[in-house]
């Protein structure tokens, strides 16, 4: 721009009239054309500084897959994001009537060693006799998401907290996987102090049977009153009709089911004996 400028000065005839004039021109003029420069580069070239206003709008912006990107969002310090402490959602126990037939087929599968099956379902009948009239049963599944409590504790706490000691009740449980030694031991507890109250127990497969702390809870469960035997086929039909929301399909054993029965019942028997 200032080369621009200075080829438009007058002739040479002009500036020695008005030498002086024309030479503070000549040398004013550049200076405020750098000014008008700076100015305009100024105008073009700065942007607008980062606020957590703006990277918050930038964040909000849908990601080319019309999500919301998620990652550094929190208070700001020292120009760069804090990743604030993740909340997990709070633990809980999920009851229902009846179950995801794929949940069902993953969980109750009995296979030998159950990989990514890290919860309990339980599937419960209740019987409730007794009383001046006819008492309702009860009927449902339960599963240990999330939670604190095993399924076993739970399900004394949430379905069958209250206890008559004037019924009799008969409580039939489906489990995927056996009492660990923990539960085994509450359950010891309850059917003691429950006088009236019979628990049958029917389970998928056997958790952890060879460690010899889950053999003798299994051992005093079964001295408290309780009966446990593995699950057959004929019992894996029955939850699919009771407890699965199968769409009225009929349930069609996976493969090995039948062998699967037959190993964990010799493991059972061996521990009972």
């Amino acid at each position: 721009m200032a080369d621009r400028k200075d080829s438009k000065i007058p002739s040479k005839g002009g500036l020695i009239k008005k030498k002086e004039k024309k030479v503070e021109k000549v040398e004013s003029k550049p200076e405020k054309e750098k000014e008008k420069n700076k100015d305009k580069s100024e105008k073009v070239t700065k942007k607008p500084e980062k606020t957590p206003e703006n990277q918050q709008k930038n964040e909000d912006t849908p990601q080319g897959n019309g999500e919301v990107a998620e990652g550094a969002k929190g208070p700001v310090k020292d120009e760069e994001f804090e990743l604030e402490p993740m909340e997990l959602p709070p633990f809980e126990i999920i009851i229902g009537d009846r179950m995801n037939p794929n949940f069902f087929k993953f969980q109750f599968k009995n296979v030998e060693y159950s990989s990514g099956r890290n919860k309990t379902f339980l599937c419960y009948q209740v019987d409730i006799q007794g009383g001046a009239a006819d008492t309702e049963g009860l009927r449902g599944y339960l599963e240990d998401e999330h939670s604190g409590s095993h399924a076993e504790e739970a399900f004394f706490q949430q379905v069958l907290a209250y206890y008559d000691k004037s019924l009799h009740y008969t409580v039939t449980w489906y489990m995927s996987s056996s009492p660990c030694a923990a539960c085994a031991a509450k359950l010891v507890e309850i059917l003691r102090a429950r006088k009236t109250m019979r628990l049958n127990i029917h389970c998928s497969r056997l958790f952890q049977w060879e460690e010899a702390e889950i053999q003798a809870g299994l051992q005093e469960l079964v001295g408290a009153g309780c009966k446990i035997r593995m699950m057959r086929p004929v019992d894996f039909a029955y939850v699919w009709s009771t407890f699965v929301e199968n769409e009225e399909d009929n349930f069609t054993p996976w493969e090995d089911c039948q062998d699967n029965y037959d190993y964990y019942d010799e493991r059972l028997c061996d521990i009972l004996k």
